[in-house]
C-alpha cells in the first residue's frame, strides 16, 4: 500500500549544478500528485523513473517562477505524448492567463483538457479529492499569495470481525450499517456494541507541503500530526533576519514547526544557492526536531502501511 514522497528539486529560487527547483510528487496506490513544478521537472521526472500518466492533479503553492515554470513545457510534452485524460491545476490567483499565453505560442492545441481551480486560502480549506486522498489548502505567509497543501488518505472503512459473523449470526443486510458504526440488535432484543463487531481500520496516512513561508505558529495548527512534513529552510538560522525580510524560515524554524505540530518526520528543501551542502540545515533542525533529514534532489520517503 504505497505512500511516497519523491522530491524532484530542493533549490530555492534558482537551479544549481546539483539542485533543480522546486516540485515534489506524492504517490499513492490509485494516484500520484504533483506539488510545484520549477523549471525543468519534466527531466527530474525522467531521473525519478516517473511518469505522469496517474497524476490527476497539480498542486501549485504560489506564482514566483522557482515554482511554476517548468508548467508549460510539461504540459505541451504531455499533449505530444497523447495524454487524453483532463489534468486538474490548483494555484493561487493569475496562473491561468499566464499559463494560456504561454500555450498559445504552441502550434498545437493541446490533446487533453485542463481544469483550473484557483484557491487563496485565508484558513484551512477542503479541496476536491482524488483517488484515495482528501486534499486541503491552508495559507502560509510569503511575500505574495501562497498556499500549503496537506493530503491525507481518505478514512478506510471497519472490517467485521469474523467470529462476529457467526457468534451473532449477523445478516448481510446489516453489514453496511455495521461498518458505518451502527451497533446491531438481535431478535431478542440485545444491543451488540459496534466495538465488539469490527475491527478498526487503521490510521489515515498524511503529508503536509509547506512551501515559501515565514515562521508563524499557527501553521502548527493546520499541520498537526501529520506522518509526513515537509518544510522549506532556505537560509540557517545566523541568517534569520534575512530569512524574516524575505518571506523565508530557517532550517530551526521548520524543526519548531516540526516539533509543535508532533509530526511524524520532518524534511526539509527549498535551500539558498548560497549553500553547498544542506548538512548545516539537517544540523540545526535535529538539535530542536530529531527525526528530520536534509533532503537531496531525488530523495524518496515512505509511510509504511499499518495492518489492521
Amino acid at each position: 500500500m504505497r505512500f511516497e514522497l519523491i522530491l524532484l528539486g530542493t533549490s530555492g529560487g534558482a537551479p544549481t549544478a546539483v539542485r533543480n527547483c522546486s516540485a515534489a510528487m506524492l504517490r499513492t496506490e490509485t494516484t500520484d500528485v504533483l506539488i510545484d513544478c520549477g523549471e525543468n521537472t519534466q527531466r527530474q521526472l525522467l531521473k525519478a523513473g516517473l511518469g505522469m500518466g496517474r497524476v490527476s492533479d497539480i498542486l501549485i503553492t504560489h506564482l514566483h517562477g522557482d515554482h511554476y515554470f517548468g508548467l508549460a513545457p510539461l504540459l505541451s510534452s504531455l499533449s505530444m505524448q497523447g495524454r487524453s485524460r483532463p489534468l486538474s491545476i490548483t494555484s493561487p490567483l493569475h496562473l491561468r492567463p499566464r499559463l494560456e499565453a504561454l500555450l498559445e505560442l504552441d502550434k498545437y492545441p493541446l490533446s487533453y483538457d485542463l481544469i483550473f481551480h484557483t484557491v487563496c486560502a485565508e484558513a484551512p480549506v477542503q479541496l476536491p479529492g482524488t483517488g484515495d486522498l482528501e486534499i486541503f489548502a491552508f495559507p502560509l505567509q510569503h511575500r505574495i499569495e501562497t498556499n500549503g497543501y496537506l493530503l491525507r488518505e481518505r478514512q478506510r472503512e471497519a472490517n467485521i470481525r469474523k467470529e462476529a459473523i457467526a457468534k451473532y449470526d449477523l445478516p448481510y443486510t446489516a453489514i453496511k450499517a455495521i461498518k458505518a458504526g451502527a451497533n446491531h440488535v438481535l431478535p431478542d432484543g440485545t444491543v451488540i456494541p459496534n466495538a465488539d463487531l469490527v475491527s478498526q481500520p487503521p490510521p489515515p496516512r498524511s503529508y503536509a507541503h509547506c512551501s515559501d513561508t515565514v515562521y508563524f505558529p499557527e501553521l502548527a495548527g493546520y499541520v498537526a500530526g501529520v506522518n509526513l512534513l515537509y518544510h522549506e529552510a532556505t537560509f540557517l538560522e545566523d541568517m534569520a533576519e534575512d530569512a524574516a525580510l524575505k518571506g523565508h524560515s530557517t532550517a530551526k524554524d521548520a524543526a519548531r514547526t516540526a516539533l509543535a505540530a508532533g509530526v511524524g518526520q520532518l524534511v526539509l528543501g527549498h535551500y539558498s544557492t548560497r549553500y553547498e551542502s544542506s548538512a548545516g540545515h539537517e544540523n540545526e533542525a535535529r538539535k530542536v526536531f530529531p527525526n528530520t533529514v536534509a533532503a537531496d534532489d531525488l530523495y524518496r520517503f515512505t509511510v509504511p502501511f499499518q495492518s489492521r
